[in-house]
Protein backbone atom coordinates (compact mmCIF):
# COMPACT_ATOMS: atom_id res chain seq x y z
CA UNK A 1 0.00 0.00 0.00
CA UNK A 2 1.15 3.47 -0.78
CA UNK A 3 2.24 5.50 2.14
CA UNK A 4 -0.19 8.14 1.12
CA UNK A 5 -2.88 5.65 1.43
CA UNK A 6 -4.21 5.88 4.97
CA UNK A 7 -7.22 4.46 6.69
CA UNK A 8 -10.61 5.54 5.60
CA UNK A 9 -11.01 7.34 8.88
CA UNK A 10 -7.85 9.32 8.28
CA UNK A 11 -8.86 10.21 4.71
CA UNK A 12 -12.50 11.12 5.30
CA UNK A 13 -12.34 12.54 8.70
CA UNK A 14 -14.55 11.88 11.70
CA UNK A 15 -17.51 14.03 10.63
CA UNK A 16 -17.67 12.56 7.15
CA UNK A 17 -17.98 9.06 8.58
CA UNK A 18 -21.34 9.88 10.23
CA UNK A 19 -23.49 8.85 7.28
CA UNK A 20 -27.18 8.63 8.10
CA UNK A 21 -28.55 5.16 7.60
CA UNK A 22 -32.17 4.82 6.52
CA UNK A 23 -32.14 1.05 6.42
CA UNK A 24 -34.63 -0.04 9.09
CA UNK A 25 -34.07 -3.73 8.65
CA UNK A 26 -33.42 -5.60 11.88
CA UNK A 27 -31.20 -8.57 12.47
CA UNK A 28 -30.83 -10.93 15.39
CA UNK A 29 -27.57 -11.90 17.06
CA UNK A 30 -27.01 -14.63 14.45
CA UNK A 31 -27.19 -12.15 11.62
CA UNK A 32 -30.60 -13.34 10.51
CA UNK A 33 -33.10 -10.74 9.46
CA UNK A 34 -36.07 -10.21 11.70
CA UNK A 35 -39.44 -9.42 10.19
CA UNK A 36 -40.40 -5.81 10.44
CA UNK A 37 -43.28 -4.78 12.71
CA UNK A 38 -46.52 -4.28 10.83
CA UNK A 39 -47.29 -0.64 10.31
CA UNK A 40 -49.50 0.83 13.02
CA UNK A 41 -52.95 1.67 11.73
CA UNK A 42 -53.84 5.23 12.39
CA UNK A 43 -56.98 5.57 14.51
CA UNK A 44 -59.63 7.29 12.47
CA UNK A 45 -60.98 10.51 13.78
CA UNK A 46 -64.42 10.20 15.40
CA UNK A 47 -67.25 12.50 14.36
CA UNK A 48 -68.24 15.21 16.84
CA UNK A 49 -71.83 13.96 16.88
CA UNK A 50 -70.65 10.53 17.97
CA UNK A 51 -68.52 11.98 20.73
CA UNK A 52 -71.44 14.11 21.94
CA UNK A 53 -73.77 11.12 21.84
CA UNK A 54 -71.30 9.03 23.83
CA UNK A 55 -71.01 11.78 26.46
CA UNK A 56 -74.78 12.05 26.66
CA UNK A 57 -75.09 8.28 27.06
CA UNK A 58 -72.47 8.28 29.80
CA UNK A 59 -74.30 11.05 31.64
CA UNK A 60 -77.58 9.18 31.27
CA UNK A 61 -76.01 6.01 32.69
CA UNK A 62 -74.70 7.98 35.66
CA UNK A 63 -78.14 9.48 36.30
CA UNK A 64 -79.75 6.03 36.06
CA UNK A 65 -77.25 4.56 38.50
CA UNK A 66 -77.87 7.47 40.90
CA UNK A 67 -81.64 6.96 40.60
CA UNK A 68 -81.29 3.22 41.24
CA UNK A 69 -79.14 3.91 44.29
CA UNK A 70 -81.72 6.38 45.59
CA UNK A 71 -84.51 3.88 44.92
CA UNK A 72 -82.68 1.22 46.90
CA UNK A 73 -82.40 3.65 49.81
CA UNK A 74 -86.08 4.57 49.61
CA UNK A 75 -87.07 0.89 49.48
CA UNK A 76 -84.94 0.18 52.55
CA UNK A 77 -86.61 3.03 54.45
CA UNK A 78 -90.04 1.81 53.33
CA UNK A 79 -89.32 -1.74 54.50
CA UNK A 80 -88.12 -0.40 57.85
CA UNK A 81 -91.21 1.80 58.26
CA UNK A 82 -93.46 -1.12 57.28
CA UNK A 83 -91.80 -3.41 59.80
CA UNK A 84 -92.17 -0.79 62.55
CA UNK A 85 -95.84 -0.23 61.66
CA UNK A 86 -96.57 -3.96 61.71
CA UNK A 87 -94.86 -4.25 65.09
CA UNK A 88 -96.83 -1.29 66.47
CA UNK A 89 -100.07 -2.73 65.06
CA UNK A 90 -99.38 -6.11 66.62
CA UNK A 91 -98.60 -4.48 69.98
CA UNK A 92 -101.76 -2.36 69.77
CA UNK A 93 -103.86 -5.41 68.89
CA UNK A 94 -102.39 -7.31 71.83
CA UNK A 95 -103.10 -4.41 74.20
CA UNK A 96 -106.66 -4.12 72.89
CA UNK A 97 -107.26 -7.84 73.37
CA UNK A 98 -105.94 -7.65 76.93
CA UNK A 99 -108.19 -4.65 77.61
CA UNK A 100 -111.27 -6.44 76.24
CA UNK A 101 -110.47 -9.57 78.23
CA UNK A 102 -110.03 -7.53 81.39
CA UNK A 103 -113.35 -5.77 80.80
CA UNK A 104 -115.12 -9.07 80.14
CA UNK A 105 -113.70 -10.55 83.32
CA UNK A 106 -114.69 -7.45 85.26
CA UNK A 107 -118.24 -7.64 83.87
CA UNK A 108 -118.48 -11.29 84.86
CA UNK A 109 -117.14 -10.46 88.29
CA UNK A 110 -119.70 -7.66 88.75
CA UNK A 111 -122.58 -9.87 87.60
CA UNK A 112 -121.60 -12.71 89.91
CA UNK A 113 -121.39 -10.22 92.75
CA UNK A 114 -124.99 -9.14 92.10
CA UNK A 115 -126.14 -12.79 92.16
CA UNK A 116 -124.73 -13.51 95.62
CA UNK A 117 -127.61 -11.71 97.45
CA UNK A 118 -130.05 -13.85 95.46
CA UNK A 119 -128.35 -16.96 96.75
CA UNK A 120 -128.42 -15.53 100.26
CA UNK A 121 -132.19 -14.95 100.02
CA UNK A 122 -132.76 -18.51 98.79
CA UNK A 123 -130.74 -19.91 101.68
CA UNK A 124 -132.71 -17.76 104.13
CA UNK A 125 -136.01 -18.96 102.64
CA UNK A 126 -134.91 -22.59 102.96
CA UNK A 127 -133.75 -22.08 106.54
CA UNK A 128 -137.00 -20.30 107.47
CA UNK A 129 -139.13 -23.08 106.00
CA UNK A 130 -137.41 -25.57 108.30
CA UNK A 131 -138.40 -23.70 111.45
CA UNK A 132 -141.62 -21.98 110.29
CA UNK A 133 -144.08 -24.19 108.37
CA UNK A 134 -146.17 -21.17 107.36
CA UNK A 135 -146.72 -21.20 103.60
CA UNK A 136 -147.24 -17.47 103.64
CA UNK A 137 -143.76 -16.79 104.99
CA UNK A 138 -142.24 -19.16 102.46
CA UNK A 139 -144.18 -17.47 99.71
CA UNK A 140 -142.95 -14.04 100.78
CA UNK A 141 -139.38 -15.31 100.85
CA UNK A 142 -139.65 -16.71 97.32
CA UNK A 143 -141.18 -13.45 96.07
CA UNK A 144 -138.34 -11.45 97.62
CA UNK A 145 -135.78 -13.77 96.06
CA UNK A 146 -137.34 -13.46 92.61
CA UNK A 147 -137.38 -9.67 92.87
CA UNK A 148 -133.74 -9.54 93.94
CA UNK A 149 -132.83 -11.77 91.01
CA UNK A 150 -134.65 -9.51 88.56
CA UNK A 151 -132.88 -6.50 90.03
CA UNK A 152 -129.57 -8.29 89.50
CA UNK A 153 -130.48 -8.84 85.85
CA UNK A 154 -131.54 -5.23 85.40
CA UNK A 155 -128.22 -4.03 86.86
CA UNK A 156 -126.36 -5.58 83.91
CA UNK A 157 -128.77 -4.27 81.25
CA UNK A 158 -131.39 -7.02 81.04
CA UNK A 159 -134.96 -5.81 80.48
CA UNK A 160 -138.25 -7.68 80.75
CA UNK A 161 -140.35 -7.91 77.57
CA UNK A 162 -143.74 -6.20 78.09
CA UNK A 163 -146.58 -8.61 77.40
CA UNK A 164 -150.03 -8.53 79.12
CA UNK A 165 -152.20 -5.85 77.55
CA UNK A 166 -149.85 -5.17 74.64
CA UNK A 167 -150.33 -6.11 71.00
CA UNK A 168 -148.98 -9.52 70.11
CA UNK A 169 -145.55 -9.13 68.49
CA UNK A 170 -144.11 -12.31 66.96
CA UNK A 171 -140.59 -10.88 67.36
CA UNK A 172 -141.07 -10.59 71.13
CA UNK A 173 -143.84 -13.07 71.98
CA UNK A 174 -144.40 -16.78 71.48
CA UNK A 175 -148.11 -17.68 71.36
CA UNK A 176 -148.89 -20.76 73.41
CA UNK A 177 -152.70 -20.65 73.09
CA UNK A 178 -155.57 -18.28 72.29
CA UNK A 179 -158.64 -17.14 74.23
CA UNK A 180 -161.89 -15.64 73.03
CA UNK A 181 -162.16 -12.00 74.04
CA UNK A 182 -164.19 -8.96 73.15
CA UNK A 183 -163.53 -7.39 69.79
CA UNK A 184 -161.47 -4.56 71.25
CA UNK A 185 -159.09 -7.11 72.83
CA UNK A 186 -158.50 -8.99 69.59
CA UNK A 187 -154.78 -9.54 69.02
CA UNK A 188 -153.84 -8.48 72.54
CA UNK A 189 -151.77 -10.54 74.96
CA UNK A 190 -154.17 -11.76 77.63
CA UNK A 191 -151.87 -13.89 79.78
CA UNK A 192 -148.16 -14.53 80.32
CA UNK A 193 -146.82 -18.00 81.06
CA UNK A 194 -143.13 -17.13 81.18
CA UNK A 195 -141.53 -13.72 81.01
CA UNK A 196 -139.31 -12.77 78.07
CA UNK A 197 -136.10 -10.77 78.39
CA UNK A 198 -133.95 -8.53 76.20
CA UNK A 199 -130.32 -7.56 76.55
CA UNK A 200 -129.94 -4.25 74.81
CA UNK A 201 -131.33 -4.74 71.31
CA UNK A 202 -130.96 -8.55 71.46
CA UNK A 203 -133.77 -10.85 72.51
CA UNK A 204 -132.60 -13.31 75.13
CA UNK A 205 -135.85 -15.25 74.91
CA UNK A 206 -139.44 -14.45 73.83
CA UNK A 207 -142.29 -14.25 76.32
CA UNK A 208 -144.63 -17.25 76.21
CA UNK A 209 -148.13 -15.78 76.15
CA UNK A 210 -151.81 -16.26 75.48
CA UNK A 211 -153.32 -14.21 72.65
CA UNK A 212 -156.87 -12.93 72.57
CA UNK A 213 -159.16 -13.66 69.62
CA UNK A 214 -162.30 -11.56 69.14
CA UNK A 215 -165.60 -13.43 69.50
CA UNK A 216 -167.51 -13.93 66.28
CA UNK A 217 -170.60 -11.70 66.17
CA UNK A 218 -174.04 -13.37 65.77
CA UNK A 219 -175.89 -13.04 62.48
CA UNK A 220 -178.59 -10.85 64.04
CA UNK A 221 -176.16 -8.28 65.37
Amino acid sequence: MNETDGTIEELLGEDELRIPIKDKRRFNTDGERVADDPPQAKEPERPAAEIALEAKLKAEIQRREAAESKLVGVQAKFDEAKANLEKETADMRARLMRTLEDRAKQSQFNFLTTLLPVLDNLNLAVAASETDPSIENLRNGVIGTARSFEQALMSVGVEAVPSIGTDFDPELHEAIDVAEVDAEQDGKVTAEYSRGYKFGSQLLRPAKVQVGRGRAQSAGE
